[in-house]
């Protein structure tokens, strides 16, 4: 399996419900360094996993509808607890449908997966994998 991973930021504040998160219920901000591996079997005809410029910008542009936002008032997110983990997922699935449109290029079409990292702090991050 061949692979490529990019990589941004964002910066987003929230709150999360219920009492298993205690202080953090309260609204707080988190900074997250955001690493995107896309994963294929076989290199396309241009003996590349993805076009690295492309899923980049593509990357920033899904970052962009998240950072310096309150995600406790995104209606997109109204009945998400937006922890790690679920953000992970939001912006895989967001850049899956990017895949599926198109906008990595024809060749994007032929990922197999892709892998989505936040990173917290040098201590703690969480993953969220799937299939394109």
């Amino acid at each position: 399996m061949f692979s490529v991973t990019v990589r941004d930021h964002m910066m987003i504040a929230h709150s999360l419900r219920g009492d298993v998160f205690g202080p953090a219920q309260r609204l707080h901000g988190a900074t997250y360094i955001v690493d995107v591996t896309f994963r294929r079997g076989t290199l396309d005809a241009d003996n590349v996993v993805v076009d690295i410029g492309r899923a980049a910008q593509e990357l920033h542009a899904v970052l962009a509808e998240l950072t310096y936002r309150n995600l406790d008032e995104e209606p997109a997110l109204a009945d998400v607890v937006t922890t790690t983990e679920a953000l992970a997922q939001v912006i895989a699935d967001r850049l899956a449908q990017r895949v599926g449109s198109g906008a990595l290029g024809t060749s994007a079409h032929d990922l197999d997966g892709i892998a989505v990292t936040l990173r917290e702090s040098h201590i703690a991050w969480a993953t969220y994998e799937r299939a394109l």
